[in-house]
C-alpha cells in the first residue's frame, strides 16, 4: 500500500515532466491521507492545430469518494486501489474507465512490521533521483449541500522483488513515455492499459531507513527523510542466534 509520500521537486520540474501549468507550491516531505494532493488528468479534446495543453493539473483530496456514496462518513478511507481488481470494483469502476490520473511524486514511505507491533519506516525513492508518476484515479463527489469535491486514490501493484521484504504492495509507476496512453480514457479502456500497472524492475528504487518522525503528520520538514540505523527487531535477533548455534 501507500500511506505517505513526498513531492519535494520544484513546480518547474512538474511542469516540464507532465506538460501542465501548476501554481507555485512548497516542498512537501510528508503528505498524508485526506490532505490535498496534486493530480494530472487528461484535458478536453483539442481542435486540430491547437497548441493548448491536453492535460491539466488540479488539487484533490487524497481519499477517494465514489460519486454514488450517500454518506462518505459511512465509508472507509479509500487512499489506495488494487490495480489488479479496481476495474471490477463498484467504488473504482467508473474512474478506471473515465478518470485515470497521474500523481507527481518524489518517492514514498513504507513500513516493515516487526515484533510486538513495532515497525521500521523507509523512504523509497528512484535510484536515479527526480520525479516519478504514480497511477491514480480521480472522482468528483457532489455533497448533499450542492458543493463538489475532487477526490483521488493511488493504484498499487505487487512490490518488486527487492522491496517485497518490506511490504508486498507498492504504488504503480507510469513511465513518461506512457503518460498519454494512460490518461487517454477515450480510446483506451482499462484492459488496454493494464500492462502499464506492472511492478517496476528490481533496482529502480533505493531504500533508506528513516526514523519514526514520519509517523506524525505534524512533522513536515526534510528531517523525516534523514537516514537512521534501522531498529533490530526480535525476530531478526532470534534468527541470527539460531544461525550462530548451528555453526
Amino acid at each position: 500500500m501507500c500511506g505517505r509520500f513526498a513531492l519535494t521537486d520544484r513546480p518547474e520540474g512538474v511542469e516540464a515532466l507532465f506538460g501542465v501549468d501548476v501554481e507555485d507550491f512548497p516542498p512537501r516531505y510528508n503528505i498524508a491521507p485526506t490532505q490535498p494532493v496534486l493530480m494530472v488528468v487528461g484535458g478536453a479534446a483539442r481542435p486540430q492545430g491547437s497548441n493548448l495543453p491536453d492535460r491539466r493539473a488540479l488539487l484533490v483530496r487524497w481519499g477517494f469518494i465514489p460519486s454514488w456514496a450517500k454518506n462518505p462518513k459511512d465509508m472507509p478511507l479509500l487512499i489506495n486501489a488494487r490495480s489488479e481488481t479496481a476495474a471490477g470494483k463498484a467504488a473504482f469502476r467508473a474512474a478506471m474507465r473515465h478518470r485515470r490520473a497521474l500523481l507527481p511524486a518524489s518517492g514514498f514511505y513504507e513500513w516493515r512490521r516487526g515484533g510486538k507491533g513495532r515497525a521500521q519506516a523507509y523512504w523509497v525513492r528512484p535510484r536515479s533521483g527526480g520525479l516519478i508518476a504514480f497511477a491514480g484515479l480521480m472522482e468528483t463527489y457532489s455533497e448533499p449541500g450542492g458543493s463538489e469535491i475532487d477526490t483521488g486514490a493511488i493504484l498499487t501493484t505487487a512490490a518488486s522483488r527487492d522491496l517485497a521484504d518490506i511490504h508486498h504492495r507498492m504504488p504503480a509507476v507510469i513511465r513518461p513515455e506512457h503518460f498519454s496512453r494512460w490518461l487517454d480514457c477515450v480510446r483506451s479502456e482499462p484492459r488496454d492499459v493494464a500492462d502499464l500497472l506492472a511492478p517496476v524492475e528490481e533496482g529502480f528504487f533505493e531504500v533508506t531507513p528513516v526514523s519514526g518522525k514520519v509517523n506524525k503528520v505534524a512533522n513536515t520538514g526534510p528531517e523525516v527523510q534523514e537516514r537512521v540505523e534501522p531498529e533490530v527487531i526480535e525476530e531478526e535477533v532470534a534468527e541470527r542466534a539460531e544461525q550462530l548455534r548451528l555453526f
